[in-house]
């Protein structure tokens, strides 16, 4: 079951790697720019957090989105490759910081069944792979603003 296009997983893919390289330290005591404490307020909440969303789940139809509030609420989606499946985001962004925790996304599922849509379980991986996936994505948008 892969909601996501192959794009996204390979996304995730090299964004892990990505992350795992950002953690390692060079042994020099340079000053380096704090990626990870950006804060950027010009709309109430992360900018590179907000975009790294957005981009992340440009491929589903927009519900809902409020920049002051940091909310992003998708309507329902199916894969073309499992039409009697579907699934509905929201990402809430927390705080200005570039940070892990300033971010919580959720999803529900449904699946088909006699004609009529029916709740179904969404697996921890999905929802933990989406916020990898607008971290990384996020760290990325940064690195690339600062030079």
């Amino acid at each position: 079951m892969n909601l996501f296009p192959r794009s996204l997983t390979s996304l995730a893919t090299l964004g892990l790697g990505a992350v795992a390289l950002v953690g390692c330290g060079g042994g020099d005591d340079r000053p380096r720019a704090d990626l990870a404490a950006s804060r950027i307020t010009t709309i109430g909440v992360n900018s590179y957090l907000w975009r790294a969303s957005l981009e992340t789940l440009s491929f589903m139809p927009l519900a809902q989105t409020d920049s002051a509030g940091g909310v992003i609420v998708t309507d329902w989606y199916a894969n073309p490759d499992q039409p009697n499946e579907r699934m509905k985001v929201s990402v809430t962004i927390l705080d200005q910081d570039l940070r892990a925790d300033a971010l919580r996304v959720t999803a529900s599922r449904e699946v088909m069944q006699g004609g009529t849509w029916v709740p179904a379980a969404v697996q921890a991986a999905t929802v933990q792979k989406l916020e990898d996936i607008i971290l990384t994505k996020a760290r990325d948008i940064r690195r690339s603003s600062i030079g």
